[in-house]
């Protein structure tokens, strides 16, 4: 971890403090960070306190299309939530202290509980395009990690436990409400990749090989990072296509998107129960 991360964490979130006081908000425990083509979770916040990242002190920017690059504070089911409207991967030239920096900017501000959404590609004919599915566990294949280097105690301790990186309470909860909306939330193991080319045929045969059912380019980073600081974290993957040699379709982003689009109103109306669930869970 670089030396200076703990002064740009500070200044951002005290950044944020203020624009969320004087927009009459009360600080966040809960958080969602959105994935490609998440981004309309958006639209149902109760008074947006809007706050474009180009703002927030030391944010890294997000170069990718359907990553609009704002956080939002407002209230969802009257539960103060903080929303990032897109993420920066390694594959645009961030370092792993860049990616994780909004993670820990929350942390800062006082968020216990966190939903990180990702698009992510199928290597289980089950897990068909279009569908949520909850992280039971992760592969780290991106080479790297946010926490080596020296370590600040005041972030976390130096070696962490990550049998439950994935909170098996949230999972069930976010489980047992899809059910209670009608349809059916599966598991699966999310292997990450740093991209950005897609995988190939022999790659996800090995991934398949190795235990994992989805693979992507986002979100471990951000899990390491958050459970370090104690965060308990819930991640959904929206399944956007079969990966490389699962389906015959060639692999796009605009493919990506379009899926992810047509699944934002689903997840937004998982949300809408699910953050109040969780947020009574603090109490």
């Amino acid at each position: 971890m670089n030396e200076n991360v703990l002064q740009q964490m500070e200044q951002a979130s005290a950044y944020l403090r203020r624009r969320i006081s004087d927009a009459g908000h009360a600080m966040p425990r809960v958080a969602v960070v959105l994935g490609s083509g998440l981004g309309d979770v958006a639209d149902s916040f109760e008074k947006p306190c809007i706050v474009p990242y180009a703002e927030i002190p030391h944010f890294p920017h997000s170069t990718v299309p359907g990553h609009a690059g704002r956080m939002i504070f407002g209230s969802v089911q009257a539960v103060p939530v903080a929303l990032l409207q897109g993420r920066v991967h390694g594959y645009e030239g961030y370092s792993a202290d860049e990616i994780v920096l909004p993670i820990r900017v929350l942390g800062a501000l006082g968020v216990t509980q966190a939903i990180l959404t990702n698009a992510a590609g199928s290597m289980r004919r089950d897990l068909t395009p279009g569908s949520l599915v909850a992280l039971s566990d992760h592969i780290n294949l991106t080479g790297t990690n946010p926490c080596t280097g020296p370590n600040d105690a005041r972030l976390g301790p130096r070696f962490f436990d990550m049998t439950h990186a994935y909170s098996k309470r949230l999972r069930q909860l976010a489980v047992h409400t899809a059910a209670e909306q009608g349809w059916q939330m599966r598991e699966g193991v999310y292997l990450s990749v740093p991209g950005p080319s897609f995988e190939t045929p022999a790659e996800i045969r090995f991934f398949q090989t190795v235990g994992a059912d989805m693979v992507g380019m986002s979100t471990v980073l951000e899990v390491i990072a958050a459970r370090h600081m104690g965060i308990e974290v819930l991640a959904l993957s929206c399944i956007t296509n079969l990966a490389a040699g699962i389906g015959e379709a060639e692999l796009s982003h605009t493919e990506v998107m379009e899926t992810g689009v047509r699944v934002s109103a689903q997840l937004t109306t998982l949300l809408a129960e699910l953050l109040p669930k969780m947020s009574a869970l603090q109490q």
